[in-house]
């Protein structure tokens, strides 16, 4: 690449570090005193290179979320808690993303699934001022970090579609800094933001859509994740049409009487496998790292996951859907065609299954796990609301891996516990819960195809967001539909 002088820099180049050392350190330097290299600092104690030539979505936030100290919830290696590229794997298979790379809505699927805060605009859906505020704004702050996602193409450098974090800004010269994951082929680099926002600004073949940014950032506090999508199988591709192509068709075309019409007629037609899109979350250990009852972070978990279930359970759009299925005479066929199953001994075995890979580390492997459910129990000390435990044994071909899951109670009492022991009932979110929080995930315009303007309204005040809790709107991933491609 062709040398540059600091009063030499082309609106259109891109400098590298390595090949315009003075030019590069002086910008550097000159960032550094006007206070828009913050960020830099904590993802260059983070910074990666992407193990994979087809890792760089996967390399870019697994830095971004070791910037932000967000703890992955389990161990890396040995004891440290750490984010490695092969724990991302909760909305697309490892394998896949070796092979073909990952999109930019999958990235956002999965630093919402690691339990981040995380804002998504595609070029299309935004402005390069507005691009250039972010850029401003992330890098005089150590707390929120970019990801863009562009075209290598724009830059004169090899290869195609690229992730990797700004990690600072020269107003001056307006060119923001990219710490490249693929540092095998680029060492960090000063690209114009007018040439960035070029390379952000085209479509990724892959899906059609625009390439974009996100702002990750971390949660006031600890995650829930009591609901979580699941992009990971082929099921997500038929449900996500359903809800976001097919559903504003059928309210449009049914002469849709009243909100029970609505949220039936989205109900009636739920593809078969739908219940592997979206599913609710227990908590996973080892059975030799917890021993004999539950840690006190382990109840906290616990008791934020029980009154997200109660605000679910508070809200009138539940008691519709309960309604819904206590009085519709299809309620059976809807239940089969969803594929839900309300017992804990079914749930039970799903979440020993869903825990199987995640605790052995062959969560993105083909590897077979056989579950087998082996007791409920609850452990209660010094007055606290009793803990369901769900203690299971994984077998695979290198032996067997005794687990324990911990299961929030839902709003209703279980139905006894004595002997170490509870009964089923209520102990867990059910389909009617999971199917709630669905319904107020999907985007606002999902509803806009009603054409009776006063259920229209009806249903646009029962499915809003903006009067939930605080910790229920954390949870409800609003509108990440529409970055899921």
């Amino acid at each position: 690449m062709k040398h540059y002088g600091h009063d030499m820099i082309d609106d259109n180049r891109v400098l590298l570090i390595s090949s315009n050392q003075h030019c590069s350190f002086k910008l550097f330097t000159e960032a550094i005193h006007n206070g828009t290299v913050e960020v830099f600092f904590k993802l260059i104690s983070s910074f990666q290179t992407q193990s994979e030539p087809a890792y760089c979505g996967l390399a870019s936030l697994s830095m971004v979320l070791n910037a932000l100290a967000i703890d992955p919830g389990r161990k890396w290696k040995g004891p440290w808690r750490w984010f490695d590229e092969s724990m991302l794997d909760c909305c697309e298979p490892l394998e896949k993303v070796k092979d073909r790379g990952i999109s930019f809505g999958k990235v956002v699927c999965l630093a919402h699934c690691a339990g981040a805060n995380v804002e998504a605009f595609r070029a299309n859906q935004s402005t390069i001022d507005e691009f250039r505020n972010y850029v401003m704004s992330c890098s005089t702050s150590d707390d929120c970090h970019m990801i863009s996602s562009y075209h290598r193409g724009a830059f004169d450098q090899t290869g195609t579609g690229h992730f990797s974090p700004i990690g600072g800004y020269h107003a001056g010269k307006d060119m923001a800094l990219i710490l490249d994951v693929a540092r095998f082929k680029y060492p960090p680099h000063w690209v114009p933001l007018t040439l960035l926002w070029k390379a952000m600004d085209t479509i990724d073949e892959a899906t059609g859509l625009h390439r974009g940014f996100m702002l990750v950032s971390r949660r006031q506090r600890a995650p829930s994740l009591l609901y979580t999508l699941s992009c990971k199988h082929e099921s997500w591709v038929s449900t996500a049409k359903y809800l976001m192509d097919d559903v504003p068709v059928l309210l449009s075309s049914e002469n849709v009487k009243d909100v029970k019409h609505a949220m039936s007629t989205v109900f009636a037609s739920l593809p078969s496998d739908f219940a592997q899109f979206i599913k609710w979350v227990v908590d996973v250990r080892r059975q030799e790292e917890g021993g004999q009852g539950v840690s006190q972070e382990g109840k906290e978990r616990v008791a934020i996951k029980e009154e997200v279930s109660k605000q679910v359970q508070d809200t009138g759009l539940y008691k519709l859907v309960t309604d819904i299925f206590s009085l519709e005479k299809s309620v059976c066929q809807i239940k089969q065609t969803i594929g839900l199953r309300d017992s804990l001994p079914n749930i039970a075995a799903s979440g020993c299954c869903q825990g199987a890979g995640f605790l052995t580390g062959k969560s993105g492997s083909s590897d077979r796990f056989c579950c087998r459910e082996t007791g409920v129990r609850c452990y209660t000390a010094n007055g606290d609301k009793p803990v369901t435990v769900v203690s299971g044994t994984v077998v695979n071909c290198n032996g067997e891996q005794g687990i324990d899951m911990l299961f929030p109670l839902s709003k209703k009492e279980p139905s006894c516990c004595s002997a170490g022991s509870c009964g089923y009932s209520g102990m867990h979110p059910a389909s009617n819960d999971i199917l709630t929080a669905l319904l107020l995930a999907l985007p606002p315009q999902t509803w806009m195809h009603i054409k009776d303007y006063k259920v229209l309204q009806d249903v646009s005040s029962l499915v809003s967001t903006e009067r939930l809790p605080p910790l229920l709107q954390e949870e409800v991933p609003i509108s990440l539909l529409n970055f899921l491609k």
